[in-house]
């Protein structure tokens, strides 16, 4: 028997002898869940709030309010009543036996907010300070091998450094407790390597700080893969210095693709550090990019050589169900969605993210700028500055996404630690000060318009806001990006910017039956919703930031197929690009089936280099003037839609109207009584206003059909000269003459005059014709053309031809397609209610045909010949005012309509942002809109079928 346990003890120092010579990696060992939706059970005890004062279970990792513990603050609630629970948290993992002789690290993704941990009773370090940041434990001495080990965390809410709860807790975001990021043992053997910093460059130099305290190393080794994996060549490793446990080594790789947005090519090095008999003591693998960033004074970021230009938005890491803890799943959906609307960078807002959203920038290609989490003043303490800043590059420092550091955001940098960067970062990448003029850039928030013109004393600065076009409810973003990008585009010095923000920052609260609170103005101001809901701004993003740009085009009887475009990528070719040209028509409202493809050809763009001009012929079949639309789509090298640019055929504006059938003399019966006139047709009644000349009421059968109270011409206060009623054979005319006044303009020598008209005419197969003539303003603020009423709560839905699916606004007119659509009726208040997309009501451009949908069987069709018009259906709910306000200032997201409920309108109004008025947004968004001198009446031409 003592034979027996001599020999079993042998075999098991000789198995730690084995697993400590094999054990050339890294191991991980999670002890928490890895993400949102794969959580591990730990025991907790809250102090305060919901589920408190006893010792329960939790999912890990989690924001602990999410879980139905504590209570919910927003970073503007009052710091003396906000919520100060603490959470203590337990859990037991094994230490097998074989990871005795190994050095074991505890790993904590991150913490909100105040982290003690300790492993069995004995505390593992300092208390660490800092949410969003990942640190580690060195807890070798404090394991029982073989054995059940105990972890406990003390995890305090609020910090007990106080600029730690300014910068992280009293910012305009949601704050939280618990332990919300994974936490995991790293186990490595004794001899290893601590960390590794690496700078690969355009040109295949690879530079790397390799840190070890192992004295058995005696050399470096380093091999370079394919992201799959698949060796490429070993590479020859020069060692430069040695010094206080860093070694500083190089070496070159031969034909590399170099990494950047349009082309994210990815390596794997593997680096080792191997003993005097060349046998590997630890081996890591990190995945790099070949790129090279430069940022000159006075002229521009530079990546691989090419001046770049940012189109980016900021975006904080969260998911409405889970709060601060995410997923690489849910980091996918975000950066694939940023990367469908041309986006080509992201800023974090205001904190480092999950390591996961850097590996996706990475892979699928997106700039990045990496930001410590502070706010405004007072600014971090420099012990702390000093502690976070350390942490954030030590864990970043490798992903090709990163090219700038930002050192906290508007006026909350710690100017002691600007330089910090540099010691912890081997690419020395620039550090700037979000808002501000520093250094070599200026990232100014929120400046209007015509600060574009950059003639301040700060113009040799590199001009690139890091937030502009703030994106509050359905304002910003989309609207007024189309003037500021023309800018932009064309400024020398401009980088381009990053819109504000990615998505509205809505939680599901779990004291409200998991109602989304987005705490009223503070949270609504993304492009999608809480859950990747896209708002209109989403296409419009889409389409002004497409790498190529195609000058606006019509199509009528003059079309040549030519159209010229401008290749707007940095490192792509056209002929990398395939474009489809499609000639479609469009069946009627009644029809089931929309379309139909009359022809489809291939277009040859021409191979034009990055930044250059040229154009391309799109072939016309011969019966180009039956379709109703031409749509162009662009697929770029990796197979995904830039965008599909559509263009009305104007030549078959008059397809749709119904024919007049001729039908018998008796078919239609007039009759004026009461001041009103009725004309009976078939089965339908029509009821107008002898003083007025407005339909009151359409009748058909015992049903009545509520559009009523219209045309009333908008902005216009003239009086009627005479109402006539001309009945003939097939079709009874009501005229509306309206009194002569002045047509011409104020400065003109020759004073005309001329007088609106309405032309009812009602044809004996039912149809309701109505033209209406109104003067055109040289100059105007208000709107041009016409209004009925027709009550909300009829109306179903609304299919039409024109452009859809979304409304549109005066500045943000970009990302619709012309073709059938079709839409429920919805009262969504964009980034406020309902969340259902497109919204209902509003504005929509370039209407052809709509057919109103009733709730009881009381709809109609309408048929517009009249160019350029737009269909305003309904009025939006307002959304939340800034009571703060006045006057416009107070309104500037909600923005004018005209009276009634459907109109026909030659003009609609911009919207602002939260910040601004659409009038400082640019041309697009002025509301004064210039017609110019018409020597004609502008006419509204419409046919209603009921």
């Amino acid at each position: 028997m003592q034979k027996l346990k001599l020999i079993l003890v042998a075999f098991l120092l000789l198995s730690q002898v084995n697993f400590a010579q094999k054990n050339t990696k890294t191991q991980i060992q999670y002890l928490s869940g890895t993400d949102k939706d794969n959580l591990v059970e730990w025991d907790f005890y809250a102090s305060e709030g919901r589920k408190s004062g006893e010792w329960t279970k939790i999912g890990v990792p989690s924001c602990w309010e999410q879980q139905g513990f504590g209570a919910y603050n927003y970073g503007s609630d009052d710091v003396k009543t906000r919520a100060k629970e603490y959470g203590l948290y337990k859990h037991t993992f094994l230490a097998p036996m074989e990871w005795k002789g190994n050095e074991v690290k505890i790993v904590f993704e991150g913490v909100m907010t105040d982290a003690e941990v300790k492993i069995n009773g004995t505390l593992a370090g300092e208390i660490h300070q800092g949410s969003f940041y990942e640190f580690k434990y060195a807890i070798s001495k404090l394991l029982n091998y073989g054995k059940e080990n105990l972890l406990e965390v003390k995890v305090n809410k609020v910090s007990a450094n106080e600029s730690i709860n300014h910068a992280e807790r009293d910012a305009d975001f949601w704050v939280f407790g618990g332990i919300y990021r994974p936490v995991y043992l790293e186990v490595s053997p004794k001899d290893n390597i601590e960390r590794v910093a690496i700078d690969a460059k355009a040109s295949g130099v690879i530079n790397t700080d390799v840190f070890t305290t192992s004295k058995k190393a005696a050399s470096v080794k380093m091999v370079l893969s394919d992201a799959n994996g698949n060796k490429i060549q070993d590479l020859s490793v020069t060692e430069n210095s040695r010094s206080n446990g860093k070694w500083n080594v190089s070496t070159k790789a031969k034909t590399i693709k170099t990494w950047n947005p349009e082309f994210p090519n990815l390596y794997t090095l593997t680096i080792q550090i191997l003993n005097k008999k060349k046998e590997v003591l630890h081996s890591i693998n990190k995945r790099i990019g070949f790129r090279t960033v430069e940022i000159l004074e006075a002229d521009g970021i530079y990546v691989n050589g090419e001046r770049i230009k940012f189109k980016g938005v900021n975006r904080h890491s969260f998911h409405p169900k889970s709060g601060r803890t995410t997923s690489k799943a849910w980091s996918i959906e975000q950066a694939q969605q940023m990367k469908d609307m041309n986006m080509n960078a992201v800023r974090m807002a205001h904190y480092p993210p999950d390591v996961h959203f850097l590996d996706v920038c990475d892979s699928l290609g997106l700039f990045v700028i990496d930001e410590i989490c502070t706010w405004h003043n007072p600014m971090l303490d420099t012990k702390v500055a000093r502690k976070i800043v350390k942490e954030t590059v030590v864990r970043d420092v490798n992903h090709p996404s990163i090219i700038l550091w930002a050192n906290g955001n508007e006026q909350g940098w710690n100017p002691e630690v600007d330089d910090d960067y540099a010691k912890w970062d081997i690419q020395n990448r620039e550090v700037i000060h979000p808002w501000s003029i520093f250094n070599k850039t200026n990232t100014i928030h929120y400046s209007h318009y015509h600060s574009l013109i950059n003639d301040s004393y700060s113009k040799e600065k590199i001009l690139f806001p890091t937030e502009f076009l703030h994106g509050l409810f359905d304002g910003g973003h989309g609207a007024g990006l189309d003037d500021y990008w023309n800018i932009m585009w064309n400024l020398p010095l401009s980088a381009g910017g990053f819109l504000w923000d990615f998505a509205d920052e809505g939680i599901e609260r779990t004291d409200r039956n998991n109602e989304i609170d987005l705490q009223g103005r503070k949270a609504a101001d993304g492009i999608v919703g809480p859950y990747g809901e896209k708002e209109g701004s989403y296409f419009t993003i889409k389409e002004v930031w497409s790498p190529i740009y195609i000058e606006e085009r019509f199509i009528n009887n003059d079309f040549n197929g030519v159209f010229r475009l401008e290749n707007r990528y940095h490192y792509t070719n056209l002929d990398q690009v395939s474009m489809t040209a499609k000639w479609i028509a469009f069946n009627g409202p009644n029809d089931e089936n929309n379309y139909e493809v009359l022809s489809q050809s291939k277009v040859e763009l021409p191979n034009l280099s990055p930044l250059t001009k040229g154009k391309f012929t799109v072939e016309k079949p011969a019966n180009w003037q039956d379709a109703e639309a031409l749509h162009l789509t662009a697929i770029d090298a990796h197979g995904k839609e830039i965008f599909t640019w559509s263009y009305p055929v104007s030549t078959s504006k008059d397809k749709y109207s119904p024919k007049v059938a001729v039908v018998a003399k008796s078919a239609i019966k007039t009759d004026t009584k009461d001041s009103k006139i009725h004309v009976k047709v078939q089965n339908v009644t029509y009821t107008f206003s002898e003083e007025t000349g407005l339909l009151l009421e359409v009748k058909k059968g015992d049903k009545i059909i509520p559009l009523n109270n219209g045309p009333i011409i908008l902005n216009q206060k003239d009086k009627i000269e005479k109402i006539a009623v001309v009945p003939t054979k097939d079709k009874v005319e009501i005229n509306v003459i309206y009194e002569k006044t002045k047509y011409s303009p104020s400065w003109s020598t020759v004073k005309e005059y001329a007088s609106d008209v309405i032309k009812w005419t009602i044809h004996a197969n039912g149809l309701l014709d109505l033209n209406v003539k109104f003067k055109g303003n040289r100059n105007l603020k208000g709107f041009r053309g016409i209004t009925f009423s027709f009550p909300e709560d009829q109306v179903a839905g609304m299919k039409w031809l024109g452009d859809g699916p979304y409304r549109v606004w005066r500045n943000r007119m970009k990302g619709t397609r012309y073709q059938v659509w079709e839409n429920d009726y919805n009262n969504t208040i964009t980034g406020q209610s309902g969340f259902v997309y497109p919204e209902f009501k509003g504005f929509f451009s370039s209407l052809t045909w709509s057919k109103l949908k009733g709730k009881n069987d009381n709809g109609f069709n309408v048929y517009c010949r009249t160019p350029h018009t737009y269909l305003r259906m309904l009025t939006p709910e307002k959304s939340e005012e800034d009571n703060r306000k006045k006057g416009k200032d107070k309104t500037r997201l909600n923005p004018d309509f005209p009276e009634g409920d459907i109109s026909f309108v030659m003009n609609i109004p911009g919207i602002g942002t939260k910040f601004q008025n659409s009038d400082s947004m640019g041309p697009q968004g002025n509301n004064e809109h210039y017609f110019g001198n018409d020597d004609d009446l502008i006419a509204l031409d419409l046919t209603f079928q009921f």
